[in-house]
């Protein structure tokens, strides 16, 4: 099965919050082919969470995990610390006062 390249799901992803009327905008691009993604969700109460994709090697599928979630400088001290370990890192914001961020949702593993 072929892998998506990082620039399309990114591009898929933000088309998709758009179409939720979630706004959300791309902080950091990373390597197009290849690069990590990671998630911000950003509550606007100064509250925050960082996902990041992992694989489930059980069923071997990837999913969303919890990277960091609490204050937002703590959460934006974990995305400093995972930009450091990885310059192609892709990173996206996603501010909704709910905390939605669709990662959940069929077709974004």
């Amino acid at each position: 099965m072929a892998r998506l390249t990082a620039r399309f799901w990114v591009d898929a992803y933000l088309t998709r919050l758009r179409g939720a009327d979630i706004p959300a905008f791309v902080v950091a691009h990373g390597d197009d082919s290849a690069g990590a993604v990671l998630v911000k969700v950003n509550t606007l109460d100064g509250q925050g969470s960082l996902y990041q994709r992992t694989w489930d090697l059980m069923q071997d599928t990837q999913a969303w995990s919890t990277l960091c979630a609490g204050p937002e400088a703590e959460v934006d001290a974990a995305l400093t610390r995972q930009r450091g370990f990885d310059p192609d890192l892709w990173v996206i914001e996603v501010e909704d006062r709910q905390g939605r961020h669709l990662l959940d949702q069929p077709g974004l593993a």
